[in-house]
């Protein structure tokens, strides 16, 4: 990640809205979204797939589900956070079992990227499909999305779920 890029193009956009990117409170801001971009878009150059590489031979062939992941993800059109919970669940097939907190890392993984929640969703269940092979797979995402609830409508609290 270029962050004196970044920090460049925050500047820009301080100075494009009027405000003096030399002002005392300001003139670290620059570097502190650089920071923040760095940690939030961190999944960007991850291969979530490596996540569930550890598989374990076990007999089980009920449901497994992880639920109440947070999430938190920065839409691709606005730039802005969506935020929410992911659940996620899968039924083995062939006795192959992942560790659970690799389904978390997976969907965090995900989560740190610039995109939407219906891919995000999608990607998540076929990620678990491809690696673990079961017999099937849910993944439920909702999420509150911060560029309806301070702008555009102007509606906070609206959760958005996609499956």
């Amino acid at each position: 990640m270029d962050k004196k890029k970044i920090e460049k193009a925050v500047k820009m956009i301080l100075e494009a809205v009027g405000e003096d990117a030399k002002r005392k409170d300001l003139i670290d801001t620059p570097r502190r979204v650089a920071e923040m971009y760095e940690e939030v878009l961190a999944g960007i150059k991850k291969d979530p797939r490596k996540e569930l590489e550890v598989v374990f031979e076990k007999e089980h062939d009920e449901i497994i589900l992880l639920k109440n992941i947070p999430l938190y993800s920065i839409c691709e059109h606005h730039l802005v956070p969506f935020l929410g919970k992911a659940h996620v669940a899968y039924i083995p097939d062939g006795n192959r079992v992942t560790g659970l907190s690799k389904l978390a890392r997976v969907v965090d993984t995900l989560a740190k990227r610039l995109q939407v929640q219906e891919h995000l969703t999608t990607e998540i269940a076929d990620i678990m499909m491809g690696k673990l092979k079961p017999k099937g797979v849910m993944v439920i995402i909702e999420a509150e999305h911060l560029c309806m609830s301070m702008r555009g409508v102007n509606k906070p609290g609206i959760l958005t779920v996609t499956s």
